[in-house]
């Protein structure tokens, strides 16, 4: 997916240089015709002069005759507007052409945006499965789990519950994280989960730990939601209800 987002973006790239040296060119060949319109009225200019001089006879006899003069310029000026509206149409298509490179450039930016949450989202679920392999170690191999050390003192029947109750913690963490699940349906969740026996105590043996996460992370946040889903609890069942800490 990431080598796919990395050969658009060359794409992409290439697409938009293609169009400035096309605009490059036409602003090239606009100013070329330019130069070219310019050195044909001085040449015609010229010519025209050189032959009414000789139709005349002298300079002398053109000067009496200058009113022809306002013809040609007004020929001059006819290339010259000719030149100019040239110029202003360059300008015109050059401005619509940079337009659509920064909206090429918005569109490579949310593109590669995208390419970044998604390659968050397949670390976090490469972690997550990495994870899981592991506690289904300590699962399938009881002895396993004195190397985490996570329940000390705890009989093998109930860490290998807490153990499954903290993979079920740890996938709504991701389901949070990449936002499959709202708030409330968190705090419904836990609200179920937390009126079993089983997993109230796997609460009451890591909330300690969790307590001291990191605040402002999302892990926190899902902690202190499990912790306002017990206070609910509580309040229902006449329990002690644990203080909400905030985020």
């Amino acid at each position: 997916m990431g080598r796919l987002g990395v050969w658009k973006e060359a794409l992409q790239q290439h697409l938009t240089s293609q169009r400035y040296f096309k605009t490059l060119k036409l602003l090239t060949l606009s100013m070329g015709g330019l130069a070219l319109v310019a050195a044909g009225s001085v040449f015609i200019s010229g010519w025209l002069i050189d032959g009414v001089e000789a139709a005349n006879g002298n300079q002398q006899t053109a000067t009496d005759r200058s009113s022809l003069g306002d013809y040609f310029g007004g020929v001059s000026a006819l290339f010259s507007g000719t030149a100019l509206l040239m110029l202003v149409i360059t300008l015109v298509y050059q401005q619509r052409e940079l337009r659509l490179q920064r909206q090429e450039l918005t569109l490579q930016r949310a593109e590669l945006v995208a390419s970044r949450n998604e390659l968050r989202r397949s670390a976090d679920s490469d972690l997550r499965g990495h994870h899981v392999q592991l506690t289904q170690l300590q699962l399938e191999n009881p002895e396993l789990m004195a190397v985490w050390n996570d329940y000390p003192g705890v009989p093998e029947t109930q860490a290998r519950q807490h153990l499954f109750a903290n993979l079920t913690f740890s996938h709504y963490l991701l389901m949070l994280k990449w936002g499959s699940i709202s708030d409330a349906e968190i705090i419904a969740h836990a609200d179920r989960l937390l009126q079993s026996p089983t997993f109230r105590a796997y609460w009451d043996a890591s909330s300690a730990a969790k307590e001291k996460l990191p605040r402002g992370t999302d892990e926190y946040h899902l902690f202190n939601l499990f912790n306002l889903a017990m206070t609910r609890t509580d309040r229902e069942t006449g329990g002690a209800s644990p203080r909400r800490h905030p985020d």
